[in-house]
């Protein structure tokens, strides 16, 4: 039988606090109630496996949604712990539900909702916390969650875009080794023994994919090993900083691949800054803030040294530039702001402009996967059918003659 916890009031005014084990939260209510209990707060208590096993993972397009009508519902007059038990009541994630329940708790307590957010780090990322406190604190609420769930908006569509032009390509992709696994072990051996029976010459393509496939058949599990060696190496390596450092690099460094990364870093950390400036968050942390939702070590190193530089006087555009991994466009927008105390406004206008430069890279980007994916596979599966349809014609002349 499920246990429930729950906070409540006693007839002569004290507070109580327990467990009680009902058939569900119905019964457990009508339960205490029976017991002359008031002002009823019950919460299902779960054991750790049985959370582990059915906890949901919470998705952004979740806190998306749930960052939009919450903003709404605050927008309206709703009491702020109304709206979070509506929301929790009517969400289709247990995790969610149990989540906000534990945030409905806390707020009948008296804690902020940046408080019993934080005690979901991996639910809410640092800076939208950072960026809800913020709002607290200059009673504007509705409106940032409102803009937080804009931004979440906008980065899901980011992501959807990048793999929605993958799902092309790795049909493509997946179809190509598929028919070349069919030929290597079902069509070749028996092509094998054939021109082996004829004693014939065999043209140098047909040569080098039985070679090949040779190889392949006899040392598959070396390479085997070999490869999720390396996969282990690698995912060992990038628990490391210097591993770290070296992958974010190496990634900044690939064409169109690495203008694409820098653009949406640049998009992120001007879209992140400028709405916790204009929140009210004093530059200090909303710089260290918005350089931790980055993860991306280069980033990081490089902003750490902009930051000391910006307690040094030295203001904020000179040292992005002297990164070298902010565009003379971005610093020049924000020398603007500072000369001009728009600093937010300007902030706004670069994550503007870089959102837009962004999608065109996006565009780029896959505009480009789709015909090298396909030509790379086309010229294997080509070879194949060049070896095969050669040694063909080839035993065929020379038995002929």
């Amino acid at each position: 039988m499920p246990a429930f916890a729950y906070v409540a009031m006693k007839a002569d005014g004290r507070p109580a606090t327990g467990k009680a084990r009902a058939a569900d939260r119905d019964a457990a209510e009508a339960m205490l109630r029976g017991r002359g209990l008031l002002d009823l707060e019950v919460t299902e208590q779960k054991g750790l496996l049985q959370s582990e096993l059915m906890a949901k993972k919470v998705k952004r397009v979740e806190i998306m949604h749930l960052s939009r009508q919450l903003g709404a519902f605050i927008h309206a007059g709703l009491p702020l712990v109304d709206a979070v038990h509506t929301l929790g009541a009517e969400s289709g994630n247990s995790s969610v539900r149990r989540m906000m329940a534990e945030v409905e708790n806390r707020l009948r307590a008296g804690d902020t909702l940046s408080n019993c957010f934080d005690a979901h780090p991996k639910i809410f990322p640092e800076y939208y916390r950072g960026i809800l406190r913020s709002a607290e604190l200059s009673g504007e609420l509705d409106t940032v969650l409102d803009q937080l769930s804009k931004y979440l908006e906008r980065d899901e569509d980011a992501r959807r875009k990048i793999k929605s032009a993958m799902v092309y390509p790795s049909i493509i992709a997946g179809m190509a080794v598929v028919v070349v696994v069919v030929l290597s072990v079902f069509v070749l051996p028996k092509f094998k023994v054939f021109f082996a029976s004829l004693n014939a010459t065999l043209p140098l393509p047909t040569r080098m994919l039985l070679a090949a496939t040779d190889f392949f058949g006899q040392w598959w599990w070396a390479m085997l090993i070999g490869v999720l060696t390396l996969v282990l190496a690698f995912f060992i390596g990038v628990r490391t900083s210097p591993g770290r450092y070296a992958r974010d690099r190496m990634v900044l460094a690939m064409p169109v691949v690495g203008d694409t990364v820098q653009f949406a870093l640049v998009e992120r950390f001007c879209r992140i800054l400028a709405s916790m400036v204009a929140a009210g968050v004093p530059l200090p942390q909303a710089l260290q803030v918005s350089t931790d939702s980055l993860r991306n070590v280069v980033f990081s190193r490089a902003l750490a040294d902009v930051e000391n530089a910006m307690f040094e006087g030295e203001g904020l555009a000179t040292p992005l530039i002297r990164t070298g991994l902010f565009p003379a466009t971005a610093a020049q927008m924000l020398r603007v702001g500072e000369e001009t105390g728009t600093l937010d406004t300007q902030l706004k206008v670069t994550a503007r402009y870089y959102e837009g430069e962004l999608d065109y890279k996006i565009k780029k980007l896959t505009s480009l996967i789709e015909p090298v994916v396909i030509i790379a596979m086309g010229g294997v599966v080509g070879f194949v059918a060049i070896a095969l349809v050669s040694a063909m014609y080839g035993v065929f002349g020379q038995v002929a003659v």
